[in-house]
């Protein structure tokens, strides 16, 4: 097998650089990468044969590949591009080309799926910190801010509190701006009157969060009021589905039939949830028919939403390790209820 991802590479290895092969054959394994991580390499892929040259890694971890008398090499199609496919092809007598590579997609991300002892932990210290970020910056939540200002203030926090980066961009919507799912901080200032949607992670140890709440500034109408509840309602039906065994289509059918219920249900225009680890969206997918069971060890979010263009949107997000005898919400120190400010 031949890996380039690096998450899949970080995974197996240890190895967090951005150019890196990771290639396996049969009990043996080697570690390619260039100059720039010979320390770094040494340093994180202990226990790993780690080869530093100035060739391209995969063209050496091919070679590698073909000195063990591998017949066949795997590679993940989904992460591989028809360039690279190319290079990797040159890369290998002509002999064996034909029948070298065999395309296989998503391998290592199913192992990935499920989390042990110790990348559970960094997730908690990830979400709680997260939760930390969000009660800081409500006091910054006044109209008349700009989002980005929102925003900015947020990645700032995170960042004297030791995070390698956000997990995604953050998301800051507010008024009729959070009827957008993905509304990216902009310079809109935030309404008298209105609500503001912030979904926002951070990449803290390697790992991801991912969470969303909304809150409302000035007083809420009733129409408004009820929506929320509304998916309030349905984020709490999908949290208390979640459990080992259960298809991720029924978690997902928890949160869309209280919407249904209150005839909200067509302005839910995405899916459930999805995993979340080394990567901010990763598998299982929790949308309608999937029928991939969860397993104790994911991790995945919630986050049901109603948008209503032109008027307004509403998305309530937990991150939730699935156990094996239900789940435990890993935001649960945020609270969900409603906000007005």
């Amino acid at each position: 097998m031949l890996l380039t991802h690096p998450p899949d590479v970080r995974y197996l290895s240890g190895f967090t650089g951005s150019a890196g092969a990771l290639a396996l054959a049969g009990s043996q394994a080697a570690l390619f990468t260039d100059g720039r991580y010979t320390a770094q390499a040494k340093s994180e892929a202990r226990g790993l044969r780690v080869v530093v040259d100035k060739k391209p890694a995969t063209v050496l971890a091919l070679e590698w590949l073909v000195q063990r008398k591998a017949k066949r090499c795997a590679f993940d199609a989904g992460h591989t591009t028809v360039a690279a496919v190319e290079q990797m092809r040159k890369a290998v007598p002509t002999g064996i080309r034909q029948k070298f590579f065999v395309a296989a997609d998503g391998l290592v991300a199913r192992l990935r799926q499920v989390k042990d002892a110790s990348e559970i932990a960094k997730m908690r210290r990830a979400a709680a910190l997260g939760c930390a970020l969000f009660e800081d910056v409500l006091q910054y939540v006044v109209p008349g801010t700009t989002e980005t200002a929102i925003a900015a203030q947020m990645e700032y926090a995170a960042r004297r509190e030791g995070t390698e980066a956000m997990s995604f961009e953050t998301i800051i919507a507010s008024g009729k701006r959070s009827a957008l799912p993905h509304g990216r901080a902009s310079s809109a200032k935030l309404p008298r009157r209105g609500f503001v949607t912030m979904d926002f992670g951070v990449l803290l140890n390697g790992y991801c969060s991912d969470m969303t709440r909304t809150v409302h500034l000035g007083k809420g109408k009733e129409w408004e009021l009820d929506v929320y509840h509304s998916v309030l309602e349905a984020q709490n039906a999908a949290v208390a589905a979640v459990a080992a065994g259960v298809s991720c289509g029924d978690v997902d059918e928890a949160a869309r039939s209280v919407l249904k219920r209150d005839k909200l249900a067509k302005w839910f225009s995405h899916s459930t949830g999805h995993g979340v680890g080394l990567e901010i969206h990763e598998g299982p997918r929790i949308a309608a028919k999937q029928e991939q069971k969860l397993e104790a060890g994911m991790v995945i979010t919630i986050e049901p939403g109603v948008y209503l263009p032109a008027e307004f949107g509403v998305r309530i997000e937990d991150m939730v390790l699935v156990t094996a005898k239900g789940c435990e919400v890993l935001t649960a120190a945020s609270p969900k209820a409603w906000i007005e400010l």
